[in-house]
This record gives structure tokens, C-alpha cells and sequence, in this order.
């Protein structure tokens, strides 16, 4: 097994990942707080 050095692993696919997953996370919670509000304003 190589010895493991702190901070030497490449790690840009997983903050592309990371990016991505919070970029998702985003626009869903954005569009369910817009269709709450849709609705609330079709039955208010």
C-alpha cells in the first residue's frame, strides 16, 4: 500500500461532482418553493 501524503490526491471530479449535486440541490428547492407559492396563490 503507498503512503497516504495529506492534500496529494487530485479531487477536481469530485468538486465538479460536489458543484454539480449543490447546483441540483439549488433548482429543485427554488422550484418547489415557487410551486408552493403557486398554489397558494391559485387557492388564496
Amino acid at each position: 500500500m503507498a503512503e497516504y501524503k495529506h492534500g496529494s490526491m487530485d479531487i477536481t471530479d469530485h468538486e465538479k461532482t460536489y458543484d454539480g449535486f449543490i447546483r441540483f440541490a439549488t433548482i429543485v428547492a427554488g422550484l418547489a418553493i415557487l410551486v408552493i407559492v403557486f398554489i397558494g396563490l391559485v387557492n388564496g
